[in-house]
């Protein structure tokens, strides 16, 4: 076997399994779920019909690279998103099984693993495949804990040239997991300097951009570069996903976009690799990326999910809006002197709700792990769901705290 294998950690819900193991839930309650980030409205009829519609594509093998309807109806939409001039769908959008496996993958093709000593630097806390794919690519993952006088948002400034100089990958994640933190303009043109002198490729995670709460859409990676001047976008991948714009986790639809030269040799990669997407879902994602009313529609319900939600958790808890995304970030340790760790599985046992330990999250790096004593809940469940687990977890923390 691979010993590289050895390196990667369980995964967080697996670590949750074995936290509960020996916990018994109060059976008085039904479980309700807050701890997976899976979204759980309906998924929109016309993109079922779309995907029905089109099943005698199943008799075909799919093609890498996609069909060009596809790549014009991302670039169509990336364009309408993100006010970008341009984008090539010939050269600079590729197809993928939705984010998370691009995001592995693409490890694999740029690290170059003849230079000494490649790292990839990840936000901490993180989503675990940047760690995974970091190791399995030969490469060691460095982490740039979390800063929370600046909501979350990593602390690149506290990194040092000469861990710069051996950075080959960025991963980064705005709107973040699970902070819901955004970087803005300031924070982009810095990374994209550092890039210019030390010469990685930033892979900016995307997933979460279209969860947001005011008149103004988060700032994406493409977009920050066009405002930047960058032409060919140099050295930035974009990857983004129709799992939480559209409600359809279970299709596995997204794409990367970017630089032109990488995505040549990332479809190289990915020919061998066998990631192709079937005919029939690409149809339904094309439907799914050429109509916005529907994302619009998702993005209010959770606007009004977090409007009421966020007043009771914060007259018990140390909670606040994020940025974006549809989780919040939760200290519960302040108020009730409970371990992250300890909140969740009382939780559990006393009023069957599960959250996620925000140390499951992070790595204890630079002598501290920033999800400790933190909690990542997952507002994904229709509202009423939302509301009676947020009101058993607002009487199980007055319980502890009195």
């Amino acid at each position: 076997m691979n010993p590289l294998l050895q390196k990667l950690q369980p995964y967080p819900f697996e670590k949750l399994r074995l936290l509960f193991a020996d916990a018994t839930p109060n059976s008085a309650y039904p479980h309700i779920s807050l701890g997976l980030g899976e979204p759980r409205h309906p998924t929109p009829d016309f993109i079922k019909r779309a995907l029905t519609d089109n099943l005698a594509g199943l008799s075909s093998y799919p093609a890498t690279l996609g069909t060009d309807r596809l790549r014009e109806s991302i670039a169509g939409w990336l364009k309408r998103r993100y006010n970008l001039l341009a984008i090539d769908p010939a050269t600079q959008i590729l197809p993928t099984l939705g984010s998370r496996e691009a995001l592995f993958s693409l490890a694999q093709a740029v690290i170059d693993p003849t230079k000494p000593n490649p790292l990839v630097l990840c936000p901490n806390p993180f989503y675990q495949i940047y760690e995974g794919a970091a190791y399995l690519a030969g490469a060691q993952p460095y982490f740039a804990n979390s800063d929370p006088t600046r909501n979350f948002a990593p602390d690149y400034d506290s990194i040092p040239p000469e861990v710069w100089a051996r950075v080959q990958v960025l991963y980064l994640c705005s709107p973040g997991n699970p902070t819901g933190a955004v970087l803005g303009m300031a924070e982009w043109k810095k990374l994209f300097a550092l890039s210019d002198q030390y010469g990685f490729i930033i892979a900016s995670d995307e997933c979460y951009s279209e969860i947001y709460f005011g008149d103004e859409a988060p700032l994406g990676g493409l977009e920050a570069a066009q405002r930047l001047g960058r032409n060919g976008t140099p050295r930035l991948i974009m990857l983004s996903s129709l799992s939480k714009r559209s409600n359809v986790p279970g299709m596995r639809s997204g794409f990367v976009a970017g630089d032109a030269n990488i995505i040549k040799q990332f479809l190289l990669y990915r020919t061998y690799h066998g990631s192709a997407m079937s005919l029939p879902i690409q149809e339904a994602s094309i439907a799914a990326w050429n109509d916005e009313q529907h994302v619009i529609e998702n993005r209010k319900k959770y606007v009004a999910k977090f409007k009421q939600v966020t007043p009771l958790l914060q007259e018990v808890l140390d909670v606040s809006w994020p940025d974006a995304s549809f989780y919040l970030w939760a200290d519960v340790h302040a108020r009730t002197g409970l371990s992250d760790t300890e909140y969740a599985k009382r939780l559990y046992a006393d009023y069957n709700v599960t959250v996620l330990p925000g140390s499951y999250l992070a790595r204890d790096a630079h002598n501290v792990n920033p999800g400790r004593n933190r909690i990542r809940i997952a507002l994904v469940a229709e509202v009423d769901e939302c509301l009676e687990a947020v009101r058993r977890m607002v009487a199980f923390t007055k319980n502890i705290s009195t």
